[in-house]
């Protein structure tokens, strides 16, 4: 296992759209910096789940791990997700948040403000990707066919398509 560095990523986005919506001021070291769709305020102790405004797309021979910007660990932003993104997952990503600030001062984030730093990780072994229910969340339907057309077309042996079919109806929308 390795991280996937700059020269591959750019090689991954370009390909299977791993990161899409995508911009290249965004990318920062070995990974990328997620950005938020919504802008929201967290006042203190609020929990609150925002939603990445980029889909992302980690192949079946991959792991992505999220890590929170220091930024806003510095004034009191808690990540509380899992730092794992499954392989074979698609979608916008929820990332949970909770405002423990020392003054008890309210946070805010800004729709499209960097966030999550997102690294992606080789993994040895046979496939194993996602087939849950936050498949495809948060997308639309054109974004749902553009991601089954490059998994069908690249990743039709790794991943079931029937079951792909059946996950982007019953996807979260909101």
């Amino acid at each position: 296992m390795c991280v996937v560095g700059k020269s591959e990523l750019l090689k991954l986005i370009e390909k299977y759209k791993v990161i899409h919506p995508f911009d290249y001021d965004l990318l920062d070291g070995d990974g990328y910096v997620l950005t938020v769709r919504d802008e929201v305020t967290l006042n203190y102790l609020e929990h609150r789940n925002l939603i990445s405004n980029e889909i992302v797309f980690t192949p079946p021979d991959m792991v992505a791990r999220l890590s929170a910007k220091s930024k806003y660990g510095r004034m009191g932003l808690s990540f509380l997700n899992a730092v794992k993104v499954h392989s074979g997952f698609v979608g916008r990503l929820a990332l949970e948040l909770v405002n423990l600030n020392n003054e008890r001062a309210p946070i805010t984030i800004k729709m499209g403000d960097p966030l999550i730093h997102i690294e992606f990780i080789t993994r040895i072994g046979e496939p194993s990707p996602y087939m849950g229910s936050y498949m495809f969340q948060y997308m639309t339907d054109e974004e749902v066919r553009l991601y089954l057309e490059i998994i069908k077309d690249n990743f039709g042996k790794e991943m079931d398509l029937e079951r792909l079919e059946e996950l982007a109806r019953a996807r979260i929308v909101s």
